[in-house]
C-alpha cells in the first residue's frame, strides 16, 4: 500500500506537467492504452484465456467507467490547484469509505466515525480557505473525484475477492481506452515533443504499478487494516510538490492536511478495533 500511494503521488506529479503539453482525452488514451497492454503482453503468457475470465463483467465495467472519471477529474483539477492540495482534498475518500461501508453493512457508523468525517472535513474546509487555489468552482473538480474514486476503491476491493488481479488490471485498461479512443479523431494533436512522450510513458508506468500494488494490497488484507496507509500519499504529495514545482504548503494548508489524514486515521483505527 505505501508503494501503491507513492506511485499516485508520482502520477499526479506528472499529470500536473503533463496537462501543460497534452490535451486531457490523448492523455487518458494513452494512460489506459499502455496499461492494457502492458497487462496482456506480461500475463497472457502465463494465464491464457483464464485472463479473460470474470464472473461479474458488469463490475468490470463500472470498475473501468468510475476510473476513466476518477482520473479525467484529477487531470482538470491538477491544472488549477497544487498536487499537495489535491491531494489532500482526495484524501476524503477513505473517510467517505468508512461510513459508506457501514451503510452496506446496515449498521450505524457510531458517533466517533461521525466526528471523524466531520473533522476530515473541517480539514478540507481550512485548505480550501479564502485566498487559497481551491477557493472557488475549482473545488467542486476534487470534491467530484472523492466520490468517483470512493466508490472505485469499495468496487475494486469487491471485485479482489473472485477476480484474478491480472483480470482486474486488464479491463480496466481495455475500458480506460475504450472510452476516450472513441472522440480520438477528433480531439488528436501530434505530439513532437520527446518531453511530452516520456510524461505520457510515466504516467502509464506509474498508473499500472500504483493500480496493480493496491489491488496486491487488497487481496491480502483487508480494506479497513489498510486504510491508515493511505494517507502517506500527503506526504508523498507534499515531497513531490516540492521537489518538482517549488511548492510549499503555507501553515494553514498543513494544517487542514493534518486535520485530514488524523480524521482519517482514526476513523480507520476505529474501525479495525471494531473486528
Amino acid at each position: 500500500m505505501l508503494a501503491a500511494v507513492a506511485c499516485f503521488a508520482a502520477l499526479d506529479t506528472s499529470t500536473k506537467l503533463v496537462t501543460q503539453v497534452a490535451p486531457l482525452l490523448v492523455a487518458i488514451w494513452f494512460r489506459y492504452a499502455f496499461q492494457a497492454a502492458i497487462t496482456f503482453i506480461s500475463q497472457a503468457p502465463r494465464q491464457g484465456r483464464r485472463l479473460w475470465a470474470t464472473q461479474r463483467p458488469g463490475m468490470h465495467v463500472a470498475r473501468g467507467l468510475l476510473l476513466v472519471s476518477t482520473s479525467a477529474l484529477a487531470y482538470l483539477s491538477l491544472q488549477r490547484v497544487s498536487v499537495a492540495d489535491f491531494t489532500a482534498i482526495v484524501m476524503l475518500s477513505p473517510i467517505v469509505m468508512s461510513v459508506v461501508a457501514a451503510w452496506r453493512a446496515r449498521r450505524n457508523p457510531g458517533l466517533l466515525a461521525w466526528l471523524c468525517v466531520v473533522g476530515g472535513f473541517a480539514g478540507v474546509l481550512v485548505v480550501m480557505r479564502p485566498g487559497s487555489d481551491l477557493f472557488g468552482w475549482a473545488a467542486l473538480l476534487p470534491l467530484g473525484l472523492v466520490a468517483t474514486n470512493s466508490a472505485y476503491q469499495l468496487v475494486t476491493s469487491d471485485l479482489g475477492q473472485t477476480d484474478d488481479l491480472g483480470t482486474m488490471h486488464l479491463y480496466s485498461g481495455l475500458i480506460g481506452a475504450l472510452l476516450p479512443g472513441l472522440a480520438l479523431p477528433w480531439a488528436w494533436q501530434p505530439i513532437h515533443e520527446p518531453r511530452t512522450w516520456a510524461l505520457l510513458l510515466a504516467m502509464g508506468v506509474l498508473s499500472s504499478a500504483g493500480h496493480l500494488l493496491l489491488g496486491r494490497a487488497y487481496q491480502k488484507a483487508p480494506v479497513v487494516q489498510l486504510t491508515p496507509f493511505l494517507y502517506m500519499q500527503i506526504v508523498f504529495a507534499v515531497i513531490a510538490g516540492w521537489i518538482v514545482f517549488g511548492h510549499v504548503p503555507d501553515a494553514w494548508s498543513l494544517t487542514g492536511m493534518a486535520m485530514i489524514g488524523v480524521s482519517g486515521a482514526c476513523s480507520a483505527i476505529f474501525r479495525a478495533s471494531e473486528r
